[in-house]
């Protein structure tokens, strides 16, 4: 469930080969959808995410979904002035680097919590949750997806790519990693 039952820490010291999750890059373009799947460092680095999305050089809309231990997921879209993000649960800072930096590209402070209460709060998105009005998921939905606190990330992504089109290429994908 997003921001339940991940092994605390207290501390943002996980070796990212120890997180669990799938990182896939999702493109739109000629009115086709491609996903991909991303390098797993992906899932600890959200500048190497970043890296790996514009690399892709697509002519179409760009963005990237980071399931991360299936505690929380990340929407990372590139764009000129930078990426324009949203994470599900902005407790995950506590524990994980990349949340972390997701808030701080959003510059949102990482909240100021007691690690052993983190059970007891409910977890809340941060950033915009229209990054994907533009390809057919309004804020309003996306705040419905993530709200929904009683879903794991992965189920999250897939909402997200059963509204916008993609799900079977979402499964394609997910199958080959073995997800």
């Amino acid at each position: 469930m997003a921001g339940a039952g991940a092994q605390k820490t207290g501390s943002n010291t996980q070796n990212d080969d120890d997180i669990d999750g799938f990182a896939i890059a999702v493109v739109r373009e000629d009115g086709a959808w491609k996903v991909t799947a991303m390098k797993h460092a992906a899932l600890g680095d959200l500048s190497d995410a970043e890296r790996q999305l514009r690399e892709l050089r697509a002519a179409g809309a760009v963005f990237g979904l980071l399931d991360v231990d299936d505690e929380f997921f990340i929407v990372v879209r590139p764009a000129p002035g930078g990426a324009r993000l949203l994470i599900s649960d902005a407790t995950a800072a506590l524990d994980y680097d990349v949340a972390a930096d997701a808030l701080d590209a959003l510059d949102v402070d990482v909240p100021d919590l007691d690690p052993d209460d983190l059970d007891d709060i409910d977890p809340w998105e941060e950033g915009d949750l229209g990054l994907l009005a533009d390809l057919g998921l309004p804020d309003a939905v996306m705040s419905v997806i993530v709200g929904d606190t009683d879903l794991y990330a992965d189920e999250q992504i897939g909402m997200i790519a059963a509204r916008l089109g993609f799900a079977d290429e979402l499964s394609k994908v997910l199958d080959s990693l073995g997800h």
